[in-house]
């Protein structure tokens, strides 16, 4: 059975990135810029963005943050995007969700400049990926690592049953979509469960390619998963544990003794999609530098 490794795989990814941002910028004299946006006080979303302005450090790229205090207007922050959008040392935009419930979520992601959406969630670049034009859009950093992962471990996806459990714009819709098209590491034949799909069993039992990202700890049991399988767990949930410091820990939505006993190939939690969610960003973010650089 394979542990299949984002850790290591994001290491891989980053210095790659770091060679060709000294390179680029040998050639041309800039480095890329991405730009975060946090409105309030969200711990978890504070580490998270720490965790992006570490690595754009080590990679070379210019990590700016802007922190907006929660009680800060919807109008007062499409302000901030529309002079980001305009200004050309910054080519990847992000607004760290979840925002304050006064500030409506669409509006924001519909206000960033689509080549600058480095998240890949402005309906624009989610439209080209239906469409299989992916040289002109960013896909979600979250599938867009999986399928990264895929392609570096040489998993045969070729016309394999891929089945995606969860239906949520930031990775179950792209996911499928991703897996849908003619690419190496896709090209599946890909079916959704989601919460109202009856005997979600039947259909994860039907599976080459498993992929659960439903935010329920130990949601896909070994019963629940053909032999052999490849199974890619998205999942990050808390758990209590009174073993560890913090009082929890973090699983995913994969029963990951049980089903890794039965699969030829699985991720962990942690170790495994979640480092490459972060090393896509900044993929995004120089790939958004290059086009904007014509390179």
């Amino acid at each position: 059975m394979l542990i299949i490794d984002g850790k290591k795989v994001s290491l891989d990814l980053i210095n790659e990135l770091k060679a060709s941002v000294e390179s680029f910028k040998a050639v041309t004299g800039k480095v890329p810029g991405l730009t975060v946006i946090i409105v309030g006080q969200d711990q978890a979303s504070q580490a998270y963005v720490r965790n992006k302005a570490k690595t754009c450090k080590e990679i070379g790229m210019i990590s700016t943050l802007i922190e907006m205090p929660a009680e800060t207007t919807q109008e007062l922050l499409l302000h901030t995007i529309h002079e980001l959008n305009n200004d050309p040392a910054v080519h990847g935009i992000l607004v760290q969700q979840p925002l304050p419930e006064h500030i409506d979520e669409l509006t924001v992601t519909l206000a960033i400049n689509p080549s600058k959406d480095v998240d890949g969630f402005h309906p624009e670049n989610l439209g080209l990926l239906v469409m299989g034009d992916l040289d002109k859009c960013f896909v979600s950093p979250t599938p867009y690592g999986i399928l990264e992962l895929l392609d570096r471990y040489k998993i045969e996806t070729q016309g394999k049953h891929c089945v995606v459990v969860g239906r949520s714009n930031i990775v179950g819709k792209p996911m499928a979509n991703l897996m849908l098209q003619k690419l190496d590491a896709a090209n599946c034949t890909v079916t959704i469960c989601h919460s109202a799909t009856k005997n979600i069993p039947f259909f994860t039992r039907q599976a080459d390619i498993l992929i659960a990202a439903v935010g329920h700890a130990g949601f896909i049991t070994a019963d629940m998963v053909k032999p052999g399988a490849v199974v890619i767990d998205v999942g990050i949930n808390y758990i209590d544990d009174p073993a560890k410091k913090s009082g929890c820990r973090i699983v995913g939505d994969v029963d990951f003794d049980g089903v890794s006993a039965i699969a030829s190939a699985i991720t962990p939690v942690p170790g495994g999609v979640g480092p490459m969610t972060i090393a896509m960003l900044m993929k995004n973010t120089l790939l958004s530098f290059q086009r904007f650089n014509g390179l």
